[in-house]
């Protein structure tokens, strides 16, 4: 339901900057925030309760699952599915890998899964990399992040006449989109300048967004402002829900020191 998004990548690099690796949050004028599993539940409509995202693939003839489930299946001796729907699921939309090879054919075949903490995970790993000084990309779900900015950062947009649309990255994706997009130096001013006021801690409650959410991306709400690891395979992130509690309507006092 996703359709393709225009990535404003210096809008990205601007978040870059302020995320702190080792709380996993973004350091603002107006205090800590980060895309939570609130988030990505209500964004995305992903599950972020049940079985992580992990495990050994058992599949015989992976080529012929992904006939199965998509309609099409690599070249003999392709390692790579880069021109099948399942990778362009993965890295356009998901960010969970940037290729798909035989081993992550799982993916597509598993059920009753926390998606959405799997997909969090690698976003928090893809901002952890992209603070490195030597490292040019990112990965991860990027729409995700982007369309968690312009939520919560409005005056990032300059667009505020979008019609509300769910999953609620949609509203970036209808003409006009967000804007013109700035460089890097706009996107910090902007930032520094109106993050203080203009910072919307719960943005989700507002009339319009919840008539255009459905209940299902509620149901695990208890789970919100948790602290647990958050996992997709070999990647293990810890997501730091006491942090950001502001973000779920409570007072929030001094946090622990990060693990």
């Amino acid at each position: 339901m996703i359709r393709s998004s225009d990535l404003r990548f210096d809008l990205l690099s601007a978040l870059v900057e302020r995320w702190h690796p080792e709380t996993h949050t973004f350091h603002f004028p107006c205090g800590e925030c980060t895309v939570t599993l609130e988030d990505v539940a209500v964004q995305l409509g992903l599950p972020i309760d049940g079985s992580p995202v992990t495990g050994v693939s058992s599949f015989i003839d992976p080529a012929a699952v992904c006939y199965q489930l998509l309609g099409e299946s690599p070249e003999d001796g392709d390692k790579y599915f880069s021109g099948i729907k399942f990778t362009w699921l993965k890295a356009k939309i998901c960010g969970l890998s940037a290729t798909a090879t035989e081993g992550e054919l799982m993916y597509a075949a598993q059920v009753s899964y926390s998606w959405g903490s799997a997909i969090l995970a690698t976003l928090y790993r893809e901002l952890c990399r992209a603070t490195e000084p030597q490292v040019k990309d990112i990965g991860g779900c990027l729409i995700l992040l982007q369309s968690w900015a312009l939520y919560r950062m409005p005056f990032l947009a300059r667009v505020s006449h979008q019609p509300y649309l769910y999953p609620l990255p949609l509203r970036w994706t209808t003409r006009p989109g967000i804007g013109k997009s700035s460089d890097v130096p706009i996107y910090r001013l902007r930032i520094e300048q109106h993050a203080w006021e203009g910072f919307i801690w719960m943005p989700y409650r507002r009339p319009e967004i919840t008539n255009a959410v459905p209940s299902s991306a509620l149901v695990d709400s208890h789970i919100w402002c948790t602290n647990t690891p958050i996992i997709n395979f070999n990647v293990v992130e810890w997501y730091h829900g006491d942090r950001v509690l502001r973000q779920f309507g409570c007072i929030q006092p001094i946090p622990d020191l990060p693990c």
